[in-house]
């Protein structure tokens, strides 16, 4: 059970830190970049967006594997990785 816990609350916050840093990026790095002329901020924001994402990926692993999620949650998972808001939706429908 505790280990079932620590695997949830993991992926959990990295969730929702990847939708923070998703939403960092379309709507604050992008605009500065577009707008303001400021490419650096595409560049940092996207870097920690695609740490972010790939952890993401990494700790959602032992959800299918060790927890025995059903096949369709693998696809909720992946979509809502691809979705603004998708991994906060997730993290309230599932991880709770």
């Amino acid at each position: 059970m505790k280990d079932q816990t620590s695997i949830i609350s993991r992926f959990r916050l990295v969730a929702i830190l990847e939708g923070i840093s998703f939403l960092v990026l379309l709507g604050i790095a992008m605009p500065l970049k577009y707008f303001a002329g400021m490419p650096l901020a595409v560049k940092y924001a996207g870097w920690a967006h695609g740490l972010l994402f790939i952890s993401y990926i990494v700790l959602a692993v032992p959800l299918f594997t060790r927890l025995k999620w059903p096949l369709e949650r693998v696809y909720g998972v992946g979509v809502a990785s691809l979705l603004p808001f998708g991994t906060f939706v997730l993290e309230r429908r599932w991880l709770r």
